[in-house]
C-alpha cells in the first residue's frame, strides 16, 4: 500500500466523543511520520479549541491545552504525535489508512502506524479533554495535556524539548504521566542512554601484500571480545529493577576489497539504570575499553521512578497493578529534569512500537481511558 502524501488543506475533523477506539483508527488515517506532523496537529488544535475551558497555547506542531480550576495539584498528560515511516514490507498491516481485523470498527484488533506508538495514547488524551466537563463535572485535579512532534528522531528536534524551552511556565505540575504504550501498566521512570564510537588505527596496505599495512578491522577485536563477556547489571532504584544492558549496535571500516583498512569505528549505545549521570555511565565505558579511543556521541539521562510522590502512588493504587521499571528512554526523563515525577502508562504492547505488524486491542485503549477518567475525578 502506498502511503498518502500529506498535502495542506483544511484540518481532518477528529470526532473526539466517539468510541476511543474508533478515535484511535481516525488519528492513525492521518498522516504523521516525524516531520510531517502539521496535518494532525492542526486537527487536535482545531478539536479543543471547541472546549472551552481549555487554554491553549500552540508552538511549531506542539499544543499545550490546560485547565485552570485553581485545583491543589496538577497532572500533566503528554504524548507525541508522529510516528516512524511507514512499513516497507508487503502486505502489512502495519499501514495508514488503519486496519480491524475483525472488519468491524470498533471490535477486536487495530493495525496501523502508531497503534501502539502512540496514538492510541493521544486518543485516549483527546478523549479525556473533551469529557473532563460533561455534566458539569471537573476533574479533582488540574489537568495539562501536552501534544508535541518530533519525538521518533533525534533530540534535539524534540517538540518537547522545544516547549521546555519556550514555555517552561506552561509546563510546572506535581505529577506527569506520559501516555507510551505498557500494556496499561505503570512503568517508573526510565533507563538512560548513551552513544560512543570507540576508534582503531591502521596503516592501508594492498591486501596481496598486507604485511606492509596494520588492519584496524583486526585491532578492534578486543573491543567486541570486552563488550561480548561485559555482564550487564540490574540495579535496583526506588524499589525497581532496571536492567542495563552495553552492546555493540554498528561496526565500520575499510575502503576496498583489496585495500588493508586504517581505521575501524565501533559503535556502542550503553543503557543505563537512573541512579547514574551520562557522566558516570561514560566513566563506566571507558574505564571498560580502557587504552581505546572512546568518544561520547549522544546521551541523555534517565528518570528516576518517583513513586512515593503522593500522586505517583494515588495513581498506581488507581491502577491497581504492581509498577514495573521502564528499560528504555522516554520523555518522562525531561519531565524529571524539571523536577516533576513522571510515570509511563498507556495502552498496547511496547514491543510491538515500530513493527510491521504494529496494533493494539480496543478494549486495552478504552480500558486506559476508564483508569485515567476515574483517577482524574476522584
Amino acid at each position: 500500500m502506498t502511503a498518502p502524501t500529506p498535502h495542506p488543506h483544511a484540518p481532518a475533523r477528529l470526532d473526539l466523543r466517539q468510541d476511543v477506539a474508533l478515535l484511535t483508527a481516525q488519528l492513525i488515517d492521518v498522516y504523521s511520520v516525524s516531520g510531517a506532523e502539521r496535518e494532525l496537529a492542526d486537527a487536535v488544535e482545531h478539536a479543543l479549541l471547541a472546549i472551552p475551558q481549555l487554554e491553549l497555547t500552540r508552538d511549531g506542531d506542539s499544543i499545550i491545552a490546560r485547565t485552570n480550576l485553581g485545583r491543589a495539584e496538577r497532572v500533566i498528560l503528554a504524548g507525541h504525535l508522529d510516528t516512524v515511516p511507514l512499513p516497507r514490507t508487503e502486505g502489512s498491516l502495519g499501514t495508514v489508512p488503519s486496519y480491524w481485523a475483525s472488519g468491524a470498527p470498533g471490535e477486536g484488533i487495530l493495525y496501523g502506524r502508531g497503534a501502539t506508538d502512540m496514538k492510541s495514547g493521544v486518543a485516549v488524551q483527546l478523549a479525556l479533554a473533551a469529557t473532563l466537563f460533561d455534566g458539569g463535572a471537573e476533574p479533582a485535579r488540574d489537568v495539562t495535556f501536552v501534544f508535541y512532534d518530533h519525538e521518533e528522531v533525534e533530540a534535539a528536534k524534540s517538540g518537547l524539548g522545544r516547549l521546555v524551552r519556550n514555555h517552561p511556565g506552561l509546563l510546572g505540575g506535581d505529577f506527569a504521566i506520559l501516555l507510551e504504550p505498557t500494556d496499561g501498566t505503570v512503568e517508573g521512570g526510565c533507563n538512560g542512554t548513551s552513544r560512543f564510537e570507540a576508534a582503531t588505527r591502521g596503516e592501508a596496505a594492498h591486501s596481496a601484500r598486507a604485511w606492509m599495512g596494520s588492519n584496524a578491522i583486526h585491532a578492534a577485536a578486543p573491543v567486541l571480545a570486552r563488550l561480548a563477556a561485559y555482564e550487564p547489571r540490574t540495579v535496583t532504584v526506588d524499589g525497581l529493577d532496571y536492567r542495563e544492558s552495553l552492546n555493540a549496535v554498528k561496526i565500520h571500516g575499510g575502503t576496498a576489497g583489496n585495500v588493508i583498512p586504517d581505521k575501524c569505528v565501533v559503535e556502542i549505545n550503553y543503557r543505563f539504570a537512573p541512579d547514574k549521570t551520562p557522566d558516570e555511565a561514560e566513566a563506566h565505558v571507558r574505564e571498560l575499553l580502557a587504552g581505546f579511543d572512546v568518544v561520547r556521541t549522544d546521551s541523555a539521562a534517565g528518570a528516576r521512578p518517583g513513586l512515593n510522590h503522593p500522586a505517583a502512588a494515588s495513581f498506581v493504587a488507581a491502577v491497581g497493578a504492581e509498577p514495573k521499571p521502564k528499560y528504555g528512554w522516554t520523555d518522562v526523563a525531561r519531565f524529571s529534569e524539571l523536577g516533576i515525577p513522571a510515570v509511563n502508562f498507556g495502552p498496547g504492547d511496547a514491543l510491538l512500537a515500530h513493527k510491521d505488524n504494529e496494533h493494539v486491542e480496543a478494549d486495552a485503549v478504552r480500558e486506559c481511558l476508564r483508569v485515567l477518567r476515574k483517577w482524574l475525578a476522584a
